[in-house]
This record gives C-alpha cells, structure tokens and sequence, in this order.
C-alpha cells in the first residue's frame, strides 16, 4: 500500500477527511473536507510525521530547516522533525511563528531555531496561499532562503486562475513542493461505482489543474 493510501486512510479513520457536500470559504461545493487539526493525537502524529518524512525523501528537495506557519503548521512541523530523527538519524531545526508579534519577553514574531540555510515550510494545505507567502517574507526577513512547502493534502484545484495554489507558489518563488497525497489518489481509492467516487470526479474535471 502506498504511503498516500495509508496516510488517506488514516485521515478518514480520523475524521480529518470527510466525504459528503461541504461548503468551502472559496463559496466551491466541495465533496470532501479536510481538517488536519483532527489529527489530535500521539499515534496519528507520529503516522504523519513517518509518511511526510518518508515523502519529502522521495521528493529530492534539499532543506536545512523546517518552518511551521501558526497554527496547524506547528505541529507539523514539529513531528516531522522527530520523525527525521527517527527514521533518518538527522536533526532537523524547526521555527515557527506566532499571529501576533510579543512585545514582552524574548519578543518578536519567530520563535524556536534561528533561521538560516535552506528553509522547507511544512503545512496541511495550500489554499490562497498567504500563510505561505506570509512565512517567506520572514524567512527570507531573517536572510535564510525559503526553498520548498510540503503540505499533507494538495487539492490539486485552480484558484482565480488557471493555476493551482501549489503552481502559483512554485512559478512565483521558484519553490519546490510536495504532498503526501492529492485529489488523484483520493479518487484512486475510491470505489469506481460509488456516489462519492462521482462527485469527487466531477469536482475534479470542474476545479481541477
């Protein structure tokens, strides 16, 4: 079984993907939901920190250090880091960041490890993509380099334009990414003469790039 199969399977398991008729902020009718703040849990973590470790190996982009966009990136970015050193035997320096700026304290926006080399910033998903932009801004601010976005779901959708948030992002910043899995190996495990199987498909041939 593949790593998008497991790491899907277990997103259902945990209610983090859901089928049926949601509305989407974007006001799209979508088929399916997902909400990586369900994975709220030791076990589940750990199985999404080992399948998006074991993905970003696959996927050849060389990083130095992890950034984690506030909130769900946090997280992330964190089990990622534990499952490098793991799996892997690499310790990995993560930094996130906090919605607001402290101004008491150690003050400022970032916190954690100080930014340097090449920055790979882990999140659930890339919607609009502000919270990413937002992230290269600081990291970039702290003259490290942004070099990839690894996400847990791409949603292998257009937004306003032709482009896909992930393509956007790669076209606009010369980032590489990655994704344990899309929209394509959602609709591969599903069953071909289900309700859900359709309308995933329709979604697809109406929102997808």
């Amino acid at each position: 079984m593949s790593i998008a199969h497991q790491f899907l399977q277990l997103a259902i398991e945990k209610n983090v993907l859901k089928l049926g008729e949601f509305t989407l902020k974007s006001g799209r009718i979508s088929p399916y939901f997902f909400n990586a703040g369900l994975f709220d849990d030791g076990r589940s973590l750990h199985l999404v920190g080992d399948y998006l470790a074991q993905t970003l190996e696959q996927s050849g982009i060389v990083f130095d250090g992890l950034f984690g966009p506030a909130y769900k990136g946090i997280p992330l970015a964190t089990t990622l880091a534990i499952a490098y050193q793991q799996r892997y035997g690499r310790n990995l320096p993560v930094t996130f960041d906090r919605k607001e700026i402290k101004d008491h304290g150690e003050g400022g926006q970032v916190m954690g490890a100080t930014l340097k080399g090449r920055i790979l910033i882990v999140d659930d998903v890339v919607s609009a993509g502000t919270s990413v932009r937002h992230s290269i801004e600081l990291i970039n601010q702290s003259g490290a380099q942004a070099v990839g976005v690894a996400v847990l779901l791409d949603r292998q959708e257009k937004g306003q334009q032709a482009l896909s948030a992930m393509q956007e992002l790669q076209q606009q910043f010369k980032l590489k990414t990655t994704a344990i899995a899309g929209l394509d190996d959602l609709m591969a495990m599903l069953p071909d003469d289900s309700g859900d199987a359709r309308r995933v498909a329709d979604y697809r041939q109406r929102y997808g790039c």
